[in-house]
């Protein structure tokens, strides 16, 4: 899982985990609280060692700060990154002990749901700390698994870049979808239902055949989907699918997905916009997730998700056209924009 490194001041806090009988092992990183408290999800996943752990976190919490920037929500950026366990383990006591860690930050850090991660892993963090979201809704109130949310954002993102990089909608075009997990599938569901043609690549055959059979897509390789004869490609797995080599072999001419830290280096921004790959930066598109967990957070409704959503899309076209104004890369457009909203608000914040 590689990406850009930072470029912004040090986190404000990285807290180490670590409770023995509880197996738990990881790292907080909160990178900014220009805005308020640090928000981002908790990601569970097989590290090989607590240093790998790190700089994932490390780099998902920077992503997160640009993230809740520029979707203009009260919070700073955070991750929590936790490592599974090799053998048997008490999940529910695991995730109690990291929420007693949360809860002893003060609210300095909100936490939620991300790559292996659930509503009742949430529900039992809940027991311990307010600081979380992804609950179950009350009645009226946002809540519950953010994926959808972040799926509808992509999509519409995806449609918005398609009209401005390609001309037209989504109906015929066809689609390269990397992952299918929760947030992959609901991105499919959306791309089926505008008539886009699917290609779908995921690690897990019961999950990823049973989407093939549902909506009658084709199935390639994990190797291959990024090389596939595509228009669009979606990376919606883990981080660092557009490497140099991967992206001198794209034949899509539009990439937007829902994957975190897609570049795994820096410069391959540049080799997208010198192929005339239109790229919509990740922390864009997928904002939807966040913008649900802080309407929960805060005690808004659906209503006010909706509307924070639908402001993703023309985000996203305004971005690309002042990328192409600039004959610059969206990635290097967006970045400048966010850094420059956080650097404002840590100004105000000293004055």
């Amino acid at each position: 899982m590689v990406a850009r490194p930072a470029r912004l001041t040090p986190p404000v806090e990285c807290v180490r985990l670590y409770d023995a009988e509880a197996q738990l092992d990881g790292v907080i990183a909160i990178h900014s609280t220009a805005f308020g408290p640090g928000a981002g999800g908790c990601r569970f996943w097989s590290y090989p060692d607590a240093d790998s752990a790190l700089a994932d976190a490390l780099r998902l919490a920077e992503g997160m700060s640009y993230k809740n920037a520029l979707a203009d929500l009260p919070f700073g950026g955070a991750k929590a990154v936790l490592r599974k366990p090799a053998g048997d383990y008490d999940r529910a006591a695991l995730f109690r002990a990291f929420g007693r860690v949360v809860e002893g930050l003060g609210g300095l850090y909100v936490t939620a749901e991300d790559v292996g991660t659930t509503v009742a892993d949430m529900q039992e963090i809940a027991g311990v700390t307010r600081h979380v979201a992804g609950l179950p809704p009350a009645k009226g109130r946002a809540g519950g698994d953010p994926s959808p949310w972040t799926a509808r954002g992509v999509f519409e993102s995806m449609q918005a870049a398609a009209g401005f990089a390609l001309g037209r909608d989504l109906a015929g075009l066809t689609v390269a979808v990397q992952g299918t997990g929760h947030v992959g599938a609901e991105l499919c569901r959306h791309l089926a239902d505008a008539g886009a043609k699917l290609v779908i690549a995921d690690p897990d055959p019961v999950r990823r055949d049973r989407l093939r059979a549902i909506l009658d897509a084709q199935v390639v390789g994990v190797d291959e989907i990024a090389t596939v004869e595509a228009d669009v490609f979606a990376p919606c797995a883990l981080g660092g699918a557009l490497a140099r080599d991967t992206v001198a072999a794209l034949k899509a001419r539009l990439v937007c997905g829902a994957a975190n830290n897609q570049l795994a280096t820096p410069d391959v921004a540049d080799l997208l916009h010198e192929r005339g790959v239109a790229y919509v930066p990740d922390y864009v598109a997928n904002a939807g997730g966040i913008i649900s967990v802080s309407a929960e957070y805060l005690g808004e409704g659906p209503a006010e998700v909706a509307e924070r959503v639908a402001a993703i899309a023309p985000r996203v076209a305004a971005l690309l056209e002042r990328a192409a104004r600039e004959a610059r890369s969206p990635a290097l457009v967006a970045d400048e924009m966010a850094e420059e909203v956080i650097a404002d608000a840590q100004r105000r914040a000293a004055a």
